[in-house]
């Protein structure tokens, strides 16, 4: 019996049960902890007895351990988020698992498979913030992303980079998430959120992925566009430059020649061209030494809230994203699953599947 997830899934639940390897060592009879060790590993194949026991004595269901649409113990979350409880974070964390654990496993049968190589920035937790930012100036120039990076940031991390790139519903508070797993990288973004924000959390996320292995980030952090700690404060820094190149800001003049009085007119008017947070672009000004601290200090915050309008729009992108559920279709055109179970996996009615399919411009499979 293949071992790619059982493994990983009887040590996260060793884990969770506070076992040492010596402990599941014992529970299955084995004479040493190595065995467990290659077990959790990959390298040692679980037999069909062994997974029985797994079942009666770790008291986990069947479907926990052979259940393809599960995401346990492989991915490695980090999310963006403002006063949500672990509770809370973990049980959204198993339902966005479903999502990707559902791509991961349909995607090469239809064949999407993933890239055969990762991209990765060359950086550390040392490396200074002005490194990081050239690397989100030169990200903008190599992919071409144009006077207004923010509107092709998805595509181009999805077509070019293979990463996965998701839409979601979540709760109050959740911004965004990076995920890694062993052959696929995804970001989930709260669609609810203003632009400007859902574009900042999308170039901060793409951030953790190009470094994950060189400084991998915290399971949960605070979403902010400025503080944090170093890793996060590199990853605001690439943000803001990839959002707001230097090429694309000397459009807009001089600031530090802006009378304080007009200042937060035109912060706001350039920041919805540029489809980001008028306080991310003071910051971003400030750290170019194109605006002096007091000035932007001197702006009150709530001259820049959503960009100076009286509320966000209320407009918010579609559910998921079109390169999703464009393998969702095929899978269920080739019949390699019902569409009642591709509904159930993404949380949807059949109908609203269907909905969503015409929404991202996908052909509907023919049961539709």
């Amino acid at each position: 019996m293949s071992t790619n997830f059982i493994g990983p899934r009887i040590k996260a639940l060793r884990e969770e049960r506070n076992l040492s390897q010596e402990d599941l060592a014992r529970l299955f009879g084995f004479k040493d902890r190595q065995t467990v060790s290659a077990i959790e590993t990959g390298e040692r194949r679980v037999t069909a007895e062994e997974l029985v026991i797994a079942v009666e004595r770790l008291g986990a269901s069947l479907d926990y351990f052979t259940d393809p649409f599960l995401l346990v113990g492989e991915g490695r979350f980090s999310w963006r988020q403002t006063n949500v409880g672990p509770q809370r974070l973990n049980a959204y964390e198993r339902s966005a698992g479903r999502w990707i654990a559902a791509f991961r496993v349909i995607a090469p049968q239809v064949g999407h498979a993933a890239p055969l190589l990762r991209r990765a920035l060359g950086m550390h937790k040392y490396s200074r913030f002005e490194d990081a930012m050239e690397a989100g100036e030169r990200f903008v120039a190599e992919f071409e992303l144009g006077d207004v990076p923010a509107t092709r940031l998805a595509e181009v991390m999805e077509r070019k980079l293979g990463i996965l790139v998701l839409m979601v519903d979540a709760f109050d508070g959740i911004s965004g998430a990076a995920c890694r797993l062993p052959e696929l990288d995804v970001v989930l973004i709260n669609r609810h959120e203003v632009v400007g924000r859902r574009n900042f959390d999308l170039a901060h996320e793409l951030f953790h992925i190009l470094t994950w292995d060189a400084m991998p980030p915290e399971h949960s952090e605070e979403a902010r566009e400025t503080g944090g700690n170093r890793v996060e404060q590199l990853a605001n820094n690439f943000a803001s430059a990839l959002l707001m190149p230097v090429s694309v800001l000397d459009r807009f003049g001089d600031w530090s020649a802006i009378p304080e009085g007009e200042l937060p007119t035109r912060l706001n008017a350039a920041a919805e061209a540029l489809a980001v947070t008028a306080s991310a672009l003071k910051w971003r000004l400030v750290a170019l030494e194109r605006l002096k601290p007091a000035a932007a200090r001197a702006v009150p915050d709530a001259a820049l809230r959503n960009n100076g309008r009286d509320a966000a729009p209320a407009v918010s992108p579609p559910l998921f994203s079109r390169p999703f559920l464009e393998v969702i279709a095929l899978a269920i055109d080739q019949g390699r699953v019902s569409a009642r179970r591709a509904a159930a996996l993404v949380d949807l009615s059949v109908d609203d599947l269907g909905d969503l399919f015409a929404t991202h411009g996908v052909s509907s499979p023919l049961d539709l």
